[in-house]
Order: C-alpha cells, then sequence, then structure tokens
C-alpha cells in the first residue's frame, strides 16, 4: 500500500473541504529516480533494518514526513554498493546507488523486513499522523522517517513531534529513524558532535508503550553520499 497523506492547505496533496478528513493520493509503485536524488535511501536502509532488528519486527510499514517525492518510501527497492564491498537491497533494480565507508566499524548487512505499507506524510504531520500509524498493518512495525525535514521548526515544534510518536507507542510499538543535523531531532544524542562539523545524525528510536530507546548509530555527509557506522550491532 502506498499513499500521501495531505494537510489542509498544503499542495502534497488535494485536500477536501474544510473539516474533512485528509486525502489520500496514490503515488507510482516504482518512481524512477535518479540516483541522486535517492541517496539518502544508502543510509536509511541500514537503519531501517536496524530499527526493525531491535524491536523484533518482521514487517514494518514506512511513514516518510516529509514526503521526498515518495523517494525514501522506496528504500527496499534500490541497490546500494558501499566503498569496501558491501551491498545491501535489489541488485536488480534500475536505481543503483553507490556509498563511500568511513570509520572501522562495518555496516550492518541486515536485509530489509518485508515493506507492507508506504504512507508519506505532508510537512506538518502532526494532526494526521494517528492516521498515518492506523495505515500499517498490526503485525508490521511503524517506521517514521525524517531526513532534514526538523530542521525549519524551532525546538519546540521537534518536541511537540516526539510527544506525537510517545503517543501512538502507547498502543503498539513505533520506530524513528531520524537523519538531521547534529542536536535536531529530538532525543537523539549528538556523540559530542556540534553542528558546525559539517555531517547529519542517523538515529534509531524504538518507542514502546512510552518508553524510549535511542540512539546515535551513524554519521552521514553530502545527503548520504558518505557514511560512517558508529553503533555496536
Amino acid at each position: 500500500m502506498t499513499s500521501i497523506v495531505g494537510m489542509p492547505g498544503r499542495t502534497a496533496s488535494s485536500a477536501g473541504p474544510r473539516g474533512k478528513a485528509p486525502t489520500v493520493v496514490a503515488t507510482p509503485a516504482r518512481p524512477q529516480a535518479r540516483a541522486n536524488e535517492s541517496q539518502c535511501c544508502a543510509v536509511l536502509y541500514p537503519a531501517i533494518a536496524e530499527a526493525a532488528h531491535r524491536a523484533g519486527a518482521n514487517a514494518v510499514g514506512l511513514i516518510d514526513v516529509g514526503c521526498s517525492a515518495g523517494l525514501n518510501l522506496n528504500v527496499d527497492r534500490v541497490g546500494i554498493a558501499y566503498s569496501k564491498g558491501q551491498f545491501l537491497g535489489d541488485p536488480s533494480s534500475p536505481v543503483q546507488l553507490s556509498c563511500s565507508f568511513r570509520g572501522n566499524r562495518p555496516i550492518p548487512t541486515r536485509p530489509m523486513p518485508e515493506v507492507v505499507a508506504r504512507v508519506g506524510l505532508d510537512l506538518d504531520p502532526i494532526e494526521v499522523m494517528p492516521d498515518a500509524n492506523a495505515r500499517v498493518p498490526a503485525r508490521a512495525l511503524p517506521v517514521v522517517t525524517t531526513t532534514w525535514a526538523l530542521s525549519r521548526y524551532p525546538l519546540e515544534r521537534r518536541l511537540h513531534f516526539l510527544d506525537h510518536l510517545n503517543d501512538a507507542a502507547a498502543g503498539r510499538t513505533v520506530a524513528w529513524v531520524p537523519v538531521e543535523g547534529v542536536g535536531v531531532a529530538p532525543a537523539i544524542p549528538t556523540l559530542g558532535d556540534r553542528r558546525a562539523f559539517g555531517h547529519s545524525t542517523v538515529g534509531v528510536a524504538v518507542l514502546d508503550r512510552s518508553a524510549l530507546r535511542a540512539e546515535a548509530v551513524g554519521r552521514c555527509w553530502s545527503q548520504g553520499r558518505f557514511l560512517a557506522w558508529v553503533a555496536h550491532t
């Protein structure tokens, strides 16, 4: 299932009359994306697989905040070659990415679990977050992804986003995989880094009945062209 849930007044989807539920718009199952536009998948793939592993999930539903033109929702449908000989994803995909590996810790090679739902959210997801979670079947782990989508908001708004993730986790386990500037994603450690260092932090958070387990698992540069994995696996 692939859908985009939009906000009234936004351009990501058409909305119904005032007061009506957000409109759901189907998106192509296999968008023909240029590799440079989908490069972040090289970072998201191992992080989403890690989140599923930590939650003990065999299937996931992807919920992408900001929509990223739907590209992040197809993270399992690309092939990714890392510079130290590791490969993840689909070797037969028309979209093949390359990512340079930094550091001494290898990227985990866990495969992506079955993706049973794909939901994109407009840039202001708070009103529709419960609806997005409801679109993920009960047997699957909802995985919310944000890729440089939170930096436009003040800290108070970002904390409000985390509160809504906590609310969603009151009834089921939810995971969050942010790729954001250093210190932008609430609850994700900074590893002692500063924004001036010029990289982004890759995080994995698992929320279960409002209990939060969050870790910074990597650093990335140039929108995902370079990746350093830092977490123990």
